[in-house]
């Protein structure tokens, strides 16, 4: 009963981790199955007395037609709910709030905002972001050490995930199948990005900061920015991002999460 908690609703929410079939043409949520979900929601707020709480219900979970897959993403098409959007018209005080709205380009995130689906979600892609931009950092290490003749000093962070992840499957076994090349790929590389359930892990965290550390004493050639980070090399030559790779990491992060406040309109300082 805490009158400063908001409520959002549904019943069509994805499994966590992804959904492990993507197909084209996967259907949005149904204005019937929509409408249902308000009304029995709403039915049985009044019936346990929660009129009040009902109040501050402020949207609706619904599929919008996107979903990702291990290597591809199905995008956002707004024909494709023009139903739901009228249908929303009968709910003036509601939203929608999409669900697998990650890997979304922005004019998508745009569409689905003008559509009503307000309320964008994104957690793998920022993950991911992460995953992406160590992996480019532990070849920038790689390439700095074998120049100076000492690639026994290089962390490996990538192939140390890579072991890790194979020698405890519990948090990938269930997304991934395929040849054993097929899965080592994947586990590396997918949408669903599996690596994020591991940074946790000791040894993993070890190898992490180890690379932090070396790549914040030695001189990284900005050819290997260039390279390996070509947008964080471009900001780097103007003077808006420091050359150290924890900035280079919020950095990456931040161009996606800034995806998705213009989208919402969210204005950045």
């Amino acid at each position: 009963r805490n009158p400063d908690l908001l409520y959002v609703i549904g019943t069509d929410v994805p499994p966590p981790g992804g959904s492990d079939e993507v197909e084209e043409g996967i259907k949005p949520t149904s204005i019937e199955d929509f409408k249902e979900t308000v009304e029995t929601t709403r039915y049985y707020f009044k019936r346990f007395g929660l009129e009040e709480a009902w109040e501050r219900v402020i949207a609706v979970v619904i599929q919008p037609g996107v979903e990702y897959g291990d290597h591809t993403v199905i995008e956002y098409n707004r024909k494709n709910t023009e139903q739901l959007k009228k249908a929303l018209n009968d709910y003036p005080d509601l939203i929608f709030e999409g669900h697998s709205t990650d890997y979304q380009t922005e004019k998508s995130l745009k569409e689905m905002v003008e559509d009503g689906i307000a309320i964008l979600k994104v957690g793998p892609h920022l993950t991911f972001t992460l995953r992406e931009t160590l992996f480019m950092l532990d070849l920038i290490e790689t390439e700095i050490f074998r120049k100076m003749g000492c690639d026994e000093e290089a962390t490996n962070l990538i192939k140390k995930i890579e072991t890790h992840m194979l020698s405890n499957p519990q948090h990938w076994k269930s997304q991934y199948d395929g040849t054993e090349n097929e899965i080592r790929f994947k586990i590396k590389y997918s949408f669903f990005d599996r690596v994020r359930y591991y940074l946790t892990n000791q040894e993993i965290k070890d190898a992490i900061n180890r690379l932090l550390e070396n790549l914040e004493r030695l001189t990284t050639p900005l050819s290997l920015y260039s390279q390996y980070l070509p947008i964080q090399y471009k900001k780097i030559r103007e003077g808006t991002l420091k050359a150290d790779p924890y900035e280079i990491i919020r950095d990456r992060i931040g161009d996606v999460l800034k995806t998705y406040f213009r989208a919402t309109g969210y204005r950045i300082c």
